[in-house]
This record gives structure tokens, C-alpha cells and sequence, in this order.
């Protein structure tokens, strides 16, 4: 039975807020932690390469856990909200009480975990409640609100008086309260039998998907984790960092009209490499860019904002359509799903910060020709580099398997 507007309008709310977390945490937050407690890359790359490890043991559990009832979706939903709330406080609004690598360390262990088990649960409802709107439609509602989100977190720090993170933070909190109120007995994920993980990673389909999915997201975890300081530092624009990111995330909400129509058009895998390429043209066209060049810059931020909005609305639409064929728990998938991705920020600041800091780098700092090379190599080219590793993988992996196929041959399946 068709789900109501009312439902999906507090699904894609839940959406949007949850989503505003993902900028100070992955955005701004190495260039905070430096300027705020002086910690060093490596440190910091080193203490997010563990907490990935964690996200290893612990994204397939959250999936098996919310899979398993109604009863545990709701328990889970309950501590995830407050373990989310209690860490985003923790790092922007709360002075570090004792060592600060230690205590951040924890924060970030806490909101990554809160996080983590939400996106899983609102991900694996959408299998559930596509079945009444199509899996490209109900995408569209739900990264539109994450959008929406996204471009508040751009603005709210820089608008707040005092502290902008601080102030966010609080209103964060509050605002989770409220969506998890209002989705409070309205998730749709269906509790499956629960199969053993050797026997679901088995299944060289989702296996595919789960390596294309770590694949394409890489080169923007690279891009994400290193944009405060190249903005800062290669353009000397930290004035504009606010509006940079508005018109990123602003380009890739209003993409949402331009994809769906396409997707339906020319099928979901055509109309995502079309995006891959003007991802990978956005990424070299910002590598050329010299410094103090703003406004070449917003035109770079919108056409990558343009190619985020196809990686985030199609590829979660074809994943959903391919769970939804299954006849496997979504959940665990989304749990592994939630993870191929994560470990992409993992790798992108585990790896990326140390070697910049080996080179020479120092945010805080005066940097040479030779260290904002390596930043500008670092932002741009690597992640060019590895987009087409992602395109290799869906045309030359994906394509022959028929995997794709079978979105596009069933456009009323995901429209």
C-alpha cells in the first residue's frame, strides 16, 4: 500500500538531519581539531583508521540488529539518536576534559556509531517503503532532505554568534530529538530471517555492488576530507569557504530534477557515468585552478555538485532495487553498504593526512610551492585518478554480470 505524503515528508525531514552531521564531521572537522587542541594529521589519520576498524566488527551487526524486529528498530533508533546527540556535544561544544586525542577519540567513536545505525535504518526502510513509490522517487525524497540538511550545516556555523560549531551542535541535538519523534513508529523495514555474513558475502552480486559503492565514493572522501585547507590555502579564500560549500551542495539538491528524468530515460547506469565524468572533469579543471581564483572556483563547486547529486540519488536506488530483488535482509546489506562507504573516509584520512604531513604539510603553518603541490595533487588529481577506477569497475565488472541491466530494463521498479 502506497505510503502516505505525510510519512515520506518525515522521512526525508529525518533525512535532512541526519545529514547535516556529515559536514562538521567530515568536512570541517580536521581543520577544527587542529586549530582547536593542535592535533597533527598523522595523529588524527591514525585515530580514524581505528575507528574504522571498529565500523568493520560493528556496521554488519547495527544491520543484523535493526533487521531482526520492529521492536529493535525502535530501541535502536532510541540509543542511536542519543549516542549521535551526546557525540556531536562532545567534540564541538564540550572542552576536552582529559587528554583530547583520548576524548575525541571517544566522542568520535560515539557519533559515528549513532550515525551509522541511523543510516542503516533509514536506508533499509526505504527498501521496504519504495515498494508503494519506486526506488529513484523515494531516493529522490530522501538525499533531497539530506541536501536540505547539508546546505543548513553550511550555513548555520557561520551565522551563529560566539562559537558557530558549538552553536550547532545544540541545535543538532535538538533537531534529532524532534525527526526521531516524528519517525518514532512510522519505519517500514520489514524483519527478515537473518543469514550468517559468510553466506550473504557469498553472494558475488552484492559483493559488486559493495566494491563499487567503496569505489566512487573514495575520490569525494578525498575531496571532502581535504577542502577546508585547499580552500584556505591553495585559493586563499577561507572567507569563502561557507558559500563554497552552499554551491556545491546547492548544485547537487537542484541536480535531483535533471537525474530522475534522465535515470528513467536512459537507464540509472548510463545517466551515473555521465555524472562519474563530469565528476572526474570537475576534479581536474579545480587541480589547474591558481590561487585566489573564487570565481572559477564556485563554477568547479557546481559542476561537481551537479555529479554528486547522480552518485547520491542513483547508486542507492540501484542497491535498493537490487536488495529489494534479493529476498535478503536490506539492513545487514545496508550495514555492509554503510561501511563499503565509510571505510572510503577511512582510507581518504588515514592515508591522504599522513602523507601530506610526511611531505611537509603543516595547516597551521607556512607551505612552499612543493607542499601546496602536493595538496592541490592530493584534492584534485588523486581523486580523478580514482573515479576512473570506479567507472572501470561498473562497465568492465558490473555491466557483463548484467547487474545494471536490470535496473534499466525495470524503470517502473525505480522510478
Amino acid at each position: 500500500m502506497p505510503d502516505s505524503s505525510n510519512n515520506i515528508l518525515r522521512y526525508s525531514a529525518f533525512s535532512a538531519v541526519l545529514a547535516s552531521a556529515g559536514i562538521p564531521l567530515y568536512i570541517h572537522l580536521p581543520a577544527f581539531l587542529s586549530e582547536t587542541y593542535g592535533i597533527g594529521l598523522a595523529a588524527l589519520g591514525g585515530v580514524l583508521i581505528i575507528l574504522r576498524c571498529l565500523d568493520f566488527i560493528q556496521d554488519p551487526l547495527l544491520g543484523a540488529i535493526v533487521g531482526k524486529s520492529r521492536r529493535s528498530q525502535s530501541i535502536t533508533a532510541l540509543l542511536s539518536v542519543g549516542a549521535l546527540a551526546m557525540g556531536m556535544s562532545g567534540i564541538f561544544v564540550i572542552a576536552a576534559p582529559f587528554a583530547p586525542l583520548v576524548w575525541i577519540s571517544v566522542c568520535l567513536a560515539l557519533a559515528f556509531t549513532g550515525y551509522s545505525a541511523l543510516t542503516i535504518l533509514l536506508y533499509s526502510d526505504g527498501v521496504s517503503r519504495a515498494h508503494g513509490h519506486g526506488h529513484v522517487s523515494l531516493a529522490t525524497a530522501r538525499e533531497g532532505g539530506a541536501l536540505t540538511g547539508i546546505l543548513l550545516a553550511c550555513i548555520l556555523p557561520f551565522v551563529l554568534p560566539g562559537n558557530g560549531y558549538a552553536g550547532f551542535a545544540m541545535v543538532f541535538a535538538a533537531a534529532l530529538v524532534l525527526a526521531y519523534l516524528g519517525m518514532r513508529g512510522r519505519w517500514h523495514s520489514t524483519p527478515l530471517d537473518l543469514p550468517r555474513f559468510s553466506v550473504l558475502l557469498a553472494n558475488d552480486a552484492l559483493r559488486s555492488f559493495l566494491v563499487l559503492a567503496f569505489l566512487n565514493s573514495l575520490p569525494v572522501a578525498v575531496t571532502s576530507t581535504l577542502f577546508v585547507f585547499f580552500v584556505d590555502l591553495r585559493l586563499g579564500a577561507q572567507a569563502l569557504t561557507g558559500p563554497f560549500l552552499m554551491s556545491f551542495f546547492g548544485a547537487a539538491a537542484l541536480s535531483v530534477f535533471v537525474w530522475k528524468p534522465l535515470a528513467l530515460k536512459l537507464g540509472a547506469s548510463k545517466t551515473l557515468l555521465i555524472g562519474m565524468m563530469l565528476a572526474i572533469l570537475s576534479f581536474c579543471w579545480a587541480f589547474m585552478l591558481p590561487q585566489g581564483a573564487s570565481v572559477l572556483f564556485f563554477l568547479v563547486c557546481i559542476l561537481s555538485g551537479v555529479s554528486l547529486g547522480a552518485d547520491m540519488i542513483l547508486l542507492p536506488a540501484m542497491f535498493s532495487s537490487f536488495q529489494a530483488r534479493s529476498n535478503q535482509n536490506p539492513a545487514i546489506g545496508f550495514g555492509l553498504w554503510s561501511f563499503a562507504n565509510k571505510a572510503s573516509l577511512a582510507i581518504a584520512a588515514g592515508v591522504v593526512l599522513p602523507l601530506l604531513s610526511f611531505v611537509g604539510f603543516d595547516p597551521n603553518g607556512i607551505n612552499g610551492s612543493q607542499e601546496l603541490f602536493a595538496l592541490g595533487l592530493s584534492y584534485a588529481l588523486l581523486p580523478a585518478v580514482l573515479k576512473l577506477f570506479a567507472i572501470w569497475w561498473l562497465w568492465r565488472v558490473m555491466h557483463p554480470k548484467g547487474l545494471l541491466d536490470q535496473a534499466d530494463r525495470a524503470p517502473s521498479e525505480i522510478s
